[in-house]
């Protein structure tokens, strides 16, 4: 698996961990692939476990009480998910769908246990890593009651940027997912977010390349709308 034992250093529950404790961490695990479209982890799951993108990109959602599929977060190469079941043992709070064809490494609830137990570094990234998301979903919560349609598609591409964006001087450079994805993020319609986009990129705020999208300023941006 000398693949995942790359990408395993990239992680950051894992990034601090020697190449002995990074095969250990191999070892305990196994990859997995899915195609575009499955269902990776499901709300009435009981098997738990840590799941990391080697290569693909997932998103994370729920249900709204009409049926609609609201997404909580679009997860990139080196991210990982399933990680709340890991500590109670129960079924995971969310939904994760892969948005293209993914592969993922694999860690079962005992073997991460264990882990933790022989490997401290691990428990102490986890909960840094733990307290990083915390923070950032009550800017979400925060941002999305107080700002207005542009302002929560701003966000919903923050976060995007937070997760999987490259930053170089100053700028951060991110692929985004599909309009109607950003609607689910951002609970609007793909008329408003088309607007939105237009209306940023009209006022300097993003540029876009293709299906690239550039934050020229990003801690301007990061002011502005978190």
């Amino acid at each position: 698996m000398d693949e995942s034992k790359i990408v395993l250093k990239y992680v950051p529950i894992f990034s601090e961990l020697d190449d002995q404790l990074l095969m250990k961490v191999e070892d305990a695990g196994i990859l997995r692939d899915y195609k575009k479209d499955m269902v990776i982890l499901d709300q009435s799951y009981e098997g738990t476990g840590l799941y990391i993108i080697i290569d693909g990109k997932v998103k994370v959602t729920e249900n709204d009480s009409d049926g609609r599929e609201i997404i909580l977060q679009i997860l990139g190469e080196h991210e990982f998910f399933g990680d709340m079941s890991l500590i109670d043992g129960k079924k995971p709070s969310a939904n994760v769908i892969a948005m293209e064809d993914t592969e993922v490494f694999f860690l079962s609830r005992e073997e991460f246990l264990q882990l933790m137990k022989s490997t401290p570094e691990i428990t102490i990234a986890l909960l840094e890593e733990f307290t990083r998301r915390l923070r950032f979903a009550g800017i979400r919560i925060k941002s999305l009651s107080l700002l207005n349609s542009e302002g929560k598609i701003a966000s919903a591409i923050l976060q995007i940027a937070e997760d999987m964006g490259k930053i170089k001087q100053g700028s951060v450079e991110v692929v985004l997912p599909f309009q109607h994805d950003i609607a689910g993020m951002a609970g609007t319609s793909r008329e408003t977010v088309s607007r939105a986009l237009h209306s940023l990129e009209k006022k300097g705020l993003i540029e876009f390349d293709g299906s690239r999208v550039r934050i020229p300023d990003y801690n301007n941006f990061k002011k502005t709308f978190s």
